[in-house]
């Protein structure tokens, strides 16, 4: 068995000499539940190399260099509160190879081929992890980018895609968290529409895909007026996460943001990614520990009278029933 590498620079070494350390590395990891005691997770979100995005605010490449990543990522994972990491398979196998990921939520980016800016950008294949991957790495979930342009055939394809991989990843008993937006081309770039009817209708749409929505997530923005969205979340029943975004300097108003709307009953967590890993002010824990405090805890009495028993499922892998 390959122990784990004891720094990043000697991750080219082992992928050289053993690329079977992933696949052990994966097959050892202890797992842990999606969703812990306090009914709420905390995510760090690493998925945007993969689709040629690398600009943080107004630096171009600021993702570009793998090694600072990593090492930004085994920070925030390594702070409390912290449930886990979405990413693409080479970031996943680079943590896996650093031991990063035991006790962790991970999630694997399945759809990257809409790469950022490309004619295609809305015919966004399944370039990433299929669902059979990551139930043979015994990962805890997939996550997916539905972007919906009325003018753009593209969109079509990809919402069909969508829907046979919700039904993948439900034969596998396995969660997907589906990121939905309606947007549009303006000069050439495409525009997310974060507006309240954008937002409700999108959410109505990724809901009723598939052939079953018992492993369905959504993955939200926060609306662009922050008050309309808890009329925007009665639009499903569905356990929702906030994502991040792009937050620029305003990070405060961010944080604030989020907590306001993390009090709303479908909206379980934060996926965030950039705005944690790229601060700035550069102090990626603090960023992070300030995040995790708006996770405040709900109780089992809380989750019932929220949901109604409503968005209840069979566990997937690594999960417990409700009393085990």
């Amino acid at each position: 068995m390959t122990p784990p590498a004891s720094s990043v620079s000697e991750l080219v070494q082992l992928r050289m000499r053993h690329p079977e350390a992933v696949a052990e590395a994966a097959a050892r990891r202890r797992r842990r539940p999606l969703v812990g005691r306090g009914g709420r997770l905390m995510i760090i979100a690493a998925d945007h190399p993969a689709r040629g995005s690398l600009a943080v605010g107004d630096r171009a490449l600021a993702m570009a260099n793998r090694f600072e990543l990593l090492e930004r990522l085994r920070l925030a994972l390594s702070r409390p509160g912290v449930d886990g990491v979405l990413a693409t398979a080479d970031i996943l196998d680079d943590l896996l190879l650093l031991g990063a990921l035991e006790n962790k939520v991970v999630i694997g980016s399945m759809n990257r081929g809409g790469l950022a800016g490309a004619a295609f950008e809305l015919d966004d294949r399944f370039t990433g992890h299929r669902p059979e991957d990551l139930a043979r790495l015994r990962f805890d979930a997939g996550k997916l980018l539905l972007r919906i342009d009325y003018d753009d055939p593209g969109s079509l394809d990809t919402m069909h895609a969508t829907a046979r991989a919700i039904d993948a990843m439900a034969a596998h008993r396995l969660p997907v968290f589906v990121e939905p937006f309606l947007c549009r081309r303006t000069d050439g770039r495409v525009r997310n529409d974060l507006g309240a009817e954008a937002v409700t209708t999108s959410i109505a749409i990724a809901s009723g895909l598939a052939g079953t929505s018992a492993y369905t997530w959504l993955k939200v923005p926060v609306t662009e007026n922050p008050d309309d969205m808890a009329r925007v979340m009665e639009a499903s029943t569905l356990p929702a996460v906030l994502l991040g975004g792009e937050v620029g300097d305003d990070l405060d108003g961010a944080f604030e943001r989020w907590r306001t709307a993390l009090r709303l009953p479908t909206v379980q967590g934060l996926v965030v990614g950039r705005s944690l890993l790229y601060p700035a002010d550069g102090e990626v824990a603090a960023a992070v520990d300030t995040a995790v405090s708006l996770l405040e805890p709900r109780t089992t009495d809380q989750r019932t009278t929220d949901h109604g028993g409503a968005g209840q499922r069979e566990p997937g892998p690594g999960e417990r029933k409700p009393g085990a």
